[in-house]
């Protein structure tokens, strides 16, 4: 089932710390119902504030740790974050890794989303990293399948592969999240494979993740009504 379209914008809370999100998401107020909080944002309150914006604004969390290791690891370490009653988390998009990140969240909502390849990364840098051979765009499908497979809930993917992944029949009621939006005209920041807010949503993507555009802008609030504006036109 599609997500209310007002709950397709992700605003990617990465600032300073807790306080630093607090305040920019009380400057966003209605506009945005759903953040993300990722690694950067741990030591500096980032749970703290998922658990606020989520028990006491009524936000819905995308909590994006990426997380990779052992079994047994990331199976304890996914239960304890399922007491927090959070809406998605990332895992490393490895089959043995979303297995056990499944086990860890059974009885909780917590949907697990499966990494397939940054969207920061190019072929040169998987070159770099020793990684499969092959066009980005293949082995991304490749292993969105194999994170199906294992019970992913959903798999993150950038823009440009949402259609490809879209496509795959196993794909079938997963959410497919994209980062690496950028609204036109925005800067690409440290991205290399992205696409506009209507774009991602037409080719496929359930929700996209925003950040710098938003809360780097002079008015955060008018960029994020702007973008909800075009995710509307383009559900």
């Amino acid at each position: 089932m599609k997500s209310p379209v007002e709950d397709r914008l992700i605003v990617a809370l990465d600032v300073s710390n807790a306080l630093a999100g607090l305040e920019l998401a009380g400057q966003l107020g209605d506009s945005v119902h759903f953040y993300k909080i990722g690694l950067g944002m741990l030591t500096g309150g980032g749970l703290a504030l998922a658990n606020e914006l989520k028990q006491d604004h009524g936000k819905r969390i995308f909590l994006d740790m990426k997380l990779f290791d052992i079994s047994a690891t990331v199976e304890a370490a996914v239960r304890g974050l399922a007491q927090f009653e959070l809406d998605f988390l990332t895992v490393h998009g490895d089959p043995h890794v979303v297995r056990a990140a499944k086990e860890g969240a059974a009885g909780s909502d917590m949907k697990i989303l499966a990494v397939t390849i940054l969207t920061s990364l190019d072929r040169s840098d998987l070159d770099d990293g020793l990684m499969q051979a092959g066009d980005v765009a293949d082995l991304v499908v490749q292993r969105a399948g194999r994170a199906f497979a294992a019970g992913a809930d959903g798999v993150i993917t950038s823009p440009r592969e949402a259609a490809s992944v879209r496509a795959m029949p196993e794909a079938a009621d997963r959410l497919i999240v994209t980062p690496g939006v950028r609204p036109a005209g925005a800067a690409m920041g440290d991205q290399k494979r992205v696409a506009t807010p209507g774009q991602a949503i037409v080719d496929g993507a359930d929700h996209i993740v925003v950040g710098r555009p938003v809360w780097q802008a002079d008015e955060p609030r008018q960029v994020a009504l702007a973008i909800q504006r075009e995710l509307a036109e383009a559900s």
